[in-house]
């Protein structure tokens, strides 16, 4: 008779109004669990979820300091007091424990390496699940796109370097989950990207054109959330006025 497996916990779950992913994983032997990119306004429906799983939460990683939401990361801590949060050392924000490229965050059976991939912000990080083969990419590789380099330190040739270098060098059949998707596609795997990227598939000069000529608008939550991430989202730490834009009530 085969001996039972326990699968890993995973949960991609999606907030509508920044079209943003949120990954629980968690060890099926120890109950602990890590959270990717949480936001503000879903944090209740993130704790019932861990709560129902019965997970410890243990760790909150963002994978940059983000400009389209206020992280939940400050708000999971209130509600979880021992879950540490995880930034790259470069973002410029505030964290309890910072990473760089090289680095391992785990908790059990579980384990992510750390990869830098700036472009994007300073600060991005790439999460790889070697066993699971798979990697949370952030705003650095979305499905069919890429993250802007028009603010926050952007810089296109940057991003197209640690994009090809940091993710695409992965074997072929590692999945990737992105930080956003607009169009309602949930995962991709490097094989997918290296044929079907409309940018990343150009050559450096091709590409850096691309990112230059996107014209997007200004990002709409950004002077709210870029001021709150620094500080975790932690609403203590941020100004009244900046409160009331994000709706609390703290």
């Amino acid at each position: 008779m085969t001996p039972h497996v326990l699968r890993p916990i995973f949960r991609q779950l999606f907030e509508s109004a920044s079209c943003t992913y949120t990954y629980i994983l968690g060890c099926p032997r120890t109950r602990k669990a890590m959270i990717i990119d949480p936001v503000y306004e879903t944090v209740d429906r993130d704790t019932k979820i861990i709560n129902e799983l019965g997970l410890d939460l243990v760790y909150g990683l963002n994978t940059h300091v983000h400009a389209d939401h206020v992280t939940g990361t400050g708000e999971l801590k209130r509600r979880f007091p021992t879950m540490r949060s995880v930034l790259s050392a470069q973002s410029g924000g505030r964290a309890d424990l910072y990473v760089d490229t090289g680095d391992t965050v785990g908790v059990g059976v579980m384990e992510l390496e750390v990869r830098a991939t700036p472009g994007h912000t300073d600060g991005c990080v790439t999460f790889v699940d070697h066993q699971q083969r798979m990697a949370f990419t952030g705003d650095a590789l979305l499905i069919r796109g890429c993250g802007r380099t028009d603010f926050q330190q952007g810089d296109a040739a940057h991003l197209y370097r640690s994009i090809h270098e940091q993710i695409l060098s992965l074997p072929e059949d590692f999945l990737l989950y992105p930080a956003h998707d607009y169009r309602g596609v949930t995962v991709s795997s490097v094989e997918e990207e290296k044929k079907f990227n409309p940018r990343t598939t150009r050559n450096l000069k091709e590409f850096v054109n691309i990112m230059d000529n996107l014209n997007l608008p200004y990002p709409t939550q950004i002077d709210k959330s870029l001021p709150a991430n620094l500080v975790c989202g932690v609403y203590d730490l941020f100004s009244d006025e900046l409160k009331k834009k994000v709706g609390g009530k703290h």
